[in-house]
């Protein structure tokens, strides 16, 4: 899906992340995706430059600004989901228990190693994410 809308990994990650809560602060965001400032930074750029989410004005620190998705943001997010929800209804309900562990062993891993790139531990792996500029 990431690759049909021209978004990387990254980029779709942070889309689901939006799309579940209603606006995320920037800092926030970076800890959801454990990403360093800077690199959330460079993100939420590339989300603003792809006219899928935009930053706006904390409502109650003027130093803070919230991340929320554009009406394109949404949809994209609404369209991905659906077409989870499509995959995963070809599975026969008897084997969704074991799907769902399989699931579970892979974001853990996955989750530990981005922890790893973030305290520096493990060498970050090359993505397709937006270019910068």
């Amino acid at each position: 899906m990431s690759d049909a809308i021209g978004l990387g990994s990254t980029e779709s990650q942070a889309l689901s992340v939006l799309a579940l809560h209603d606006g995320r602060g920037q800092s926030q965001l970076a800890r959801d995706l454990q990403l360093t400032s800077s690199a959330s930074t460079a993100l939420v750029d590339r989300l603003e430059r792809q006219g899928v989410a935009e930053r706006t004005r904390h409502p109650h620190d003027r130093r803070r600004t919230v991340v929320r998705l554009t009406e394109r943001g949404r949809q994209i997010a609404t369209e991905s989901q659906q077409c989870l929800e499509h995959a995963l209804r070809l599975l026969d309900p008897e084997r969704l228990a074991g799907f769902a562990d399989g699931l579970a062993v892979v974001a853990d891993d996955l989750d530990a190693v981005a922890t790893g790139v973030v305290t520096g531990e493990v060498d970050p792996v090359p993505t397709r994410a937006l270019l910068a500029g």
